[in-house]
């Protein structure tokens, strides 16, 4: 299988399938002298995973990782203290699955003969033949998305080092959609919500704050640890908020389910996903990302432009647009009211506006980078849905049984963020290296 790579100087390559033995990254790039906790990346895995209420599947997938190499096994040297620490080789992840049992698989197994309308099943079957993974939709799930998160969450902190922050959350959803916000006011909303959602997330403190995984462990420990989680993973739920807890969040201006940063449109979407839900539909919706701090000039031309490079996030499942900064609107602007003015104030270079979404010829401004990705429903949904039988060429119906989200656009978010980080380090790296060889 080809296409699970990307990257020039910061290379991610991914691999593993829904219900196969687990899913992992190989990331090359990755600067030496890093220290990298797997609770840091489990903090935005916990973002994305299944399992954690009504706008998710049910399945209860820990997404634990495990920094399987890239790391010093031990103080390398007398006097050195390394231990644990990147040394410059690729950096593996494995993210073991968990909750697949058999009366899931068979779920699948009974249904694999009728694809799916609007997913991969059809097409795969297509390409692989009998050999196609469709337990679970292999490498087309859903699932596949987790090592990105884990990825991006490398990414995330080599471009926080060098200035940049990337954030995002749900801009519209079933149709509902939020008013612009400024974006330092909903940085500190989002930041609010992951703060929340890890507080509160049971495998975390299992896992981390009580230490039964900490640093320093070696990989078959820590097998022997997740071996006991996959026996409990049914009883591992999130506690319940009370009424009280939730009112303190919105006061903050979090949702205790969605990361929209507008707690009013938070809750009217909420409250239109499950509508339409209970009729045995799903919905989709709008994720917005927002890059603060790329440096001017950043990105490349013709082929590799730097809005290029974000629109390969339509790489990921379920995403079928990506705009930059006003999108699809400018069709309806003057050139006047599209350009972006540039100004001279204090000493600095200011723009009047941003409908260039901080990107002008595929390079950067030095402005904020503002993507926004479009989801589509959920195809996997309850309702009668004609099909195929893919094998005996024959018309059938399909009512889907298998674990299944109301919406997708509720956890693309996190995959979105990380997407966007990964881009960016690959593109930082290549801006620097030629920043610092080019004549001055």
């Amino acid at each position: 299988m080809l296409g699970c790579a990307y990257g020039n100087l910061f290379q991610v390559a991914v691999a593993g399938g829904s219900y196969q033995e687990g899913l992992c990254t190989h990331i090359q790039g990755v600067p030496a002298g890093y220290y990298f906790k797997e609770q840091e990346i489990y903090a935005d895995l916990l973002q994305r995973k299944p399992g954690q209420g009504e706008l998710s599947s049910p399945r209860r997938e820990p997404d634990i990782p495990v920094i399987y190499s890239g790391v010093n096994a031990a103080d390398t040297m007398e006097g050195f203290n390394n231990e644990g620490y990147t040394n410059g080789t690729p950096l593996v992840i494995l993210i073991p699955n968990m909750d697949r049992h058999f009366e899931h698989i068979e779920q699948y197994r009974s249904t694999n003969r009728t694809p799916r309308p609007g997913h991969a099943s059809y097409a795969s079957y297509q390409k692989y033949g009998s050999w196609d993974d469709s337990i679970g939709a292999g490498i087309f799930s859903g699932r596949y998305t987790s090592t990105i998160v884990a990825a991006g969450a490398v990414a995330k902190r080599v471009l926080k080092d060098c200035g940049i922050e990337v954030f995002a959350y749900v801009k519209e959803a079933a149709g509902i959609a939020m008013k612009d916000m400024d974006f330092k006011k909903a940085r500190q909303t989002v930041n609010g919500f992951k703060e929340f959602r890890r507080d509160t997330d049971p495998v975390y403190n299992m896992v981390y704050r009580e230490e039964r995984i900490k640093p320093g462990m070696r990989f078959f420990e820590k097998m022997a640890v997740l071996a006991q989680i996959e026996k409990i993973i049914p009883d591992i739920k999130r506690p319940p908020l009370t009424q009280k807890e939730t009112d303190a969040l919105a006061e903050r201006g979090i949702h205790h389910v969605l990361n929209c940063p507008d707690i009013e449109t938070a809750k009217a979407m909420h409250e239109k996903i499950l509508s339409i839900r209970d009729e045995g539909d799903s919905s989709g919706g709008v994720v917005e990302v927002v890059a603060a701090g790329v440096p001017a000039g950043m990105g490349e031309p013709v082929f590799s432009k730097l809005d290029g490079e974000l629109g390969r996030m339509m790489s990921i499942g379920a995403v079928k647009a990506i705009e930059i900064g006003a999108g699809s609107k400018v069709k309806d602007m003057t050139g006047s009211g599209c350009n972006d003015e540039i100004r001279i104030e204090n000493g600095r270079v200011i723009f009047k506006s941003n409908n260039s979404g901080g990107i002008t010829g595929g390079l950067a401004t030095g402005q904020d980078i503002i993507v926004r990705l479009t989801v589509k429903p959920t195809p996997t949904i309850a309702r009668a849905q004609k099909t195929i039988d893919k094998v005996s060429l024959t018309n059938a119906e399909l009512s889907a049984v298998t674990r299944r989200d109301p919406t997708i656009v509720s956890r693309i978010w996190p995959v979105a963020e990380a997407f966007t980080a990964i881009i960016l380090l690959d593109q930082l790296m290549m801006h620097t290296a030629y920043q610092n060889l080019r004549k001055k």
